[in-house]
């Protein structure tokens, strides 16, 4: 029966297979395209006579050569002038074969060196994917820092990409747990912290090599990135990165404690991160100080259980962030002093946790434009704070929301334009909290609600309320 190891090689060495089968790799097995040689030389001189005769033209018009006198006598030095011109002729025909005869050379020496460079790489990728199926932590960790290596010099993109897809297929291996420290299983825990140590290695390179600014030597943005079901448990840095292109997949990955994804002051210009069905039990995931001007940012269907994501001072022009159907159980996600002109941020269509978990939506945020969208969003439990939050043009909508239990916390807040919209939303328990907003203009709607009014929020519109603002007549009705 084949062991662990071995099963790990053959499951890598298959993945591979299949990516090197791949269609993208067909451009390598073609060989090399060029025309025939005849039909080359054709086309070059029927070039060549056209740009002639147009420099011929041009000169004769420029000169004003039809006010020549004919000669009609043929004089020694106008046959001297004919043989001349013959043999520049010939000497022009003969400088364009070179010429096509030197550049098909230089293509065929070009892509033979392309074809060496290939078969190279490919010997040094197959002993560096033996290296990661070895028994030997050691000798895994080396073929790890090998394919990294490749990367960097792989003669063409597609090489590149197959050599980080080897090495994301590594992470998303299945691997056996800690058993604990105990005096009996001494050799097995350090097995695991040996082979942890790989894993933190992938996590940690990668990391690295996504910071490097595109276009310099070992930079991988742009690049594909699958780490679909991945367990995080250490630290992977992409501080300062520019993602304006490729996918990057942590769909059903588990981020547990001591797992670090850091995002801090990125550029988010184009292509997809997606963190959808992902766990997140522990450590911490942080976008502070980054810029989103048009990439798309999933947590669809995401749960989050007790790690903290942090979007502090994030700026969200473009684009959209995407929360629709995420849990939060427990844990954090905060927005604390981000500004938000033009980008979407969906949630739905339910929000639960204990009353002690949080959705600290944006804490001294500047909304200026975009939206901000819980449209049929149940809020069941947990908190969604925007206290001491400025909204000056955007859009937040509640639509159709239902708010059986936790906390929206509006308190503090500065409503000076944009649009608040809780139209049709039904308020059975729970608590909506304006306590010591300010409302100086905008619009705020709240036609067709259920329920009482939220606390604080009369006091915070005036009496009566102020222009902008729609209010049940039953909440405008004194108590008797």
């Amino acid at each position: 029966m084949p062991s662990r190891n071995q099963r790990e090689t053959e499951a890598v060495l298959t993945y591979m297979s299949r990516r090197l089968s791949r269609p993208r790799y067909q451009e390598h097995r073609n060989g090399l395209r060029l025309w025939p040689v005849g039909a080359a030389l054709a086309v070059i001189f029927a070039a060549a006579i056209v740009v002639a005769a147009g420099a011929f033209l041009t000169g004769w018009n420029l000169l004003d050569a039809d006010g020549l006198k004919p000669e009609h006598r043929l004089t020694s030095s106008t046959l001297f002038d004919l043989v001349k011109l013959s043999f520049g002729v010939v000497a022009g025909s003969g400088a364009l074969v070179a010429l096509v005869v030197a550049y098909r050379r230089q293509r065929v020496d070009e892509e033979g060196a392309l074809r060496e460079a290939t078969r190279l790489h490919t010997e040094r990728f197959s002993q560096a994917v033996d290296k990661l199926g070895s028994d030997s932590p050691a000798v895994r960790l080396g073929g790890v820092h090998a394919l990294a290596g490749l990367a960097d010099d792989a003669p063409n993109d597609n090489l590149r990409q197959t050599c980080i897809d080897v090495l994301c297929a590594y992470l998303q291996l299945p691997f056996t747990p800690d058993p604990g420290d105990l005096p009996g299983h001494q050799e097995e825990h350090h097995r695991y912290l040996a082979l942890r140590k790989v894993r933190h290695t992938i996590l940690s390179l990668i990391g690295d090599h996504y910071r490097r600014p595109i276009g310099t030597y070992g930079s991988w943005q742009g690049r594909d990135l699958d780490l679909t079901g991945v367990t995080i448990d250490g630290p992977m840095i992409f501080n300062g990165a520019t993602f304006s292109g490729g996918r990057v997949l942590f769909s059903g990955a588990t981020f547990s404690d001591g797992g670090m994804v850091h995002f801090n002051r990125a550029t988010f210009s184009g292509g997809l991160v997606s963190f959808h069905e992902a766990a997140f039990s522990g450590g911490r995931l942080s976008f502070s100080g980054s810029t989103f001007s048009g990439a798309v940012v999933i947590f669809a269907e995401a749960m989050f259980s007790g790690s903290t994501v942090s979007f502090d001072h994030a700026t969200f022009s473009d684009g959209r962030l995407e929360f629709e159907r995420a849990k939060f159980c427990d844990g954090l996600v905060t927005f604390n002093d981000a500004t938000f002109s033009g980008s979407r941020m969906a949630f739905g269509p339910e929000l639960s946790g204990d009353r002690d978990s949080a959705v600290s939506l944006p804490v001294g945020a500047t909304f200026s434009g975009g939206n901000v969208v819980f449209g049929g969003t149940t809020f069941s439990g947990g908190k969604v704070v925007f206290g001491c939050t400025t909204f000056s043009g955007s859009r937040v909508d509640f639509i159709h929301a239902a708010f059986s239990g936790g906390r929206v916390d509006f308190g503090g807040s500065a409503f000076s334009g944009g649009r608040v919209n809780f139209l049709g939303t039904t308020f059975s328990d729970g608590t909506v909290d304006f306590g010591g907003a300010a409302f100086l203009g905008g619009n705020m709607d709240f036609n067709q609600v259920t329920g009482p009014a939220p606390h604080g929020l009369l006091h915070a519109v005036g009496a009566p309320p102020s222009a902008g603002v729609n209010l049940p007549a039953a909440w405008l009705t004194p108590n008797p």
